[in-house]
Order: structure tokens, then sequence, then C-alpha cells
């Protein structure tokens, strides 16, 4: 049975990919890890770069016996996955690039990282959990998977926050993108305001094999607003293997 990698995005958890293991988990090893400092794993020392999550994420594949995967992430998720197809791109199989860019600074972001980082420092870890994930679902609050999503991104301590902001503002990958030789899904949200448009686009026009998918009334959290969508198309890329 071939290895799926759900990585999920800053404040997320692996309990977001909840309605994924179910989906994917008859077919594929479903192997969705806790980033350290987020999640079930909040309790790891932080990490201050998207290469050093990269190279964690790479030493529990190994430790756990995963040599060859697809490979799927999210937001922050996806910057990490750009790293590991630079460092590990020889065993990456499928790569889907989800909500994503490659330009940590994230221009035309709802607010800026620097706001971000000052708000947090200013309102705590659990108020920043809720205000951000509001603005990752089209509804806001009013979205039925909210609550469930703000209760995993309350988990992110104010260290792991200012240090996964700050991870993704030090870090860019487009001069990796033509070098991606995996073929690529990328997927995007139509109303998302984290990633603009110019973001995907990007991905979508400089990788060699890419392909691209947008979900119209949706924003950052595809996989939670419309899962069934999300995961219908992941499942046909993924199942094009060797055409």
């Amino acid at each position: 049975m071939k290895t799926l990698v759900l990585v999920h995005g800053f404040m997320g958890g692996s309990a977001q990919w909840d309605a994924q293991a179910a989906h994917f988990g008859d077919r594929y090893n479903v192997f969705a890890p806790d980033l350290p400092g987020f999640g079930a794993n909040r309790h790891l020392p932080v990490l201050h770069s998207i290469s050093a999550f990269a190279d964690w994420v790479i030493g529990e594949l190994r430790r756990n016996g995963i040599k060859r995967y697809h490979l799927l992430g999210h937001s922050m998720g996806g910057m990490i996955v750009q790293e590991m197809t630079r460092k590990d791109q020889d065993n990456i199989d499928r790569l889907v690039l989800y909500g994503t860019g490659a330009i940590g600074v994230l221009p035309g972001r709802f607010e800026t990282i620097e706001q971000s980082k000052a708000r947090a420092l200013a309102d705590g870890a659990r108020v920043t959990a809720r205000r951000i994930a509001a603005t990752w679902f089209l509804d806001h609050q009013q979205d039925p998977a909210f609550e469930s999503c703000a209760a995993i991104a309350e988990n992110a301590s104010r260290d792991a926050i200012q240090a996964g902001l700050d991870a993704m503002q030090a870090w860019r990958g487009d001069d990796f993108l033509p070098s991606i030789t995996p073929e690529t899904l990328v997927l995007w949200g139509d109303g998302d305001r984290t990633y603009q448009w110019q973001q995907a686009h990007q991905l979508w026009e400089t990788i060699p094999r890419s392909n691209l998918a947008v979900v119209p009334n949706c924003a950052h959290a595809v996989h939670l607003e419309m899962p069934e969508v999300f995961n219908l198309l992941v499942s046909g890329f993924l199942a094009r293997e060797g055409e």
C-alpha cells in the first residue's frame, strides 16, 4: 500500500485531516504528523525555518520506515513540502500543493506577517488562534467546521505562533519551482484570504508538470469547507499515477 503524507499548515494539526484519513485510509497508508509546536506535538521545541520543518518531516518518514510517498501540503505545510521536494523529490511520487504559494511573505494576505506577529503578542495565543482560523472559512465563524478547527489552532503556543510566522516570512521557494519533477496538483479555493490567486497561478504556471483545480465558494480550508469535493479532486489526481 502506498503512503500519502499530509502536512498541515500554520496553527494546524493532524486532527484537521480526519475526513481525509477516513476517505483515503482504505487505499493509502495515511501519514499525518503534527508539526513541532502544534497540535499533539505542541510540547516539542519550536522550529524557526521552513527548511527545519522539512528536515523534521523527512526524518519522521524515515523513522517510520517510509521512503516513497505521495505528498500533500496545506498553507505553511505547502511551503514545507516544497522544501521537502527540494531535498527528497526522488522519493516523491505525486505532489499536491494546496492553498499555498512560493513566496513566504504572503503578498495580499488579509494582514501582513508583521501585523500578525504584533497582534499575537498583544492578544495571546488563544485569541490569535480563533481570529486567524476564522479567516480560513468563507463564512468565518459561521462555518460548521470553524469550532473544531479553532480548537486545534488553540493548541499552538505563543512561541510556536511567532516561530511559524518568522519561518514563513523568511522563506521563498520560487527559484526551485522549475526544478520540481513530480507531477503536481495545485489546489486553491477562489475565496482564499491568505494566498492570493497570483501565488496559485505562479505554482501552476512555473512547475513543469502541474495541474490546476480551483474550487468555487471556498476560502483557505477547502478540505473542511467542502471535504467531498476536496477528496474527489485529490483522489482523481492520485489515481492517474502511471498514465
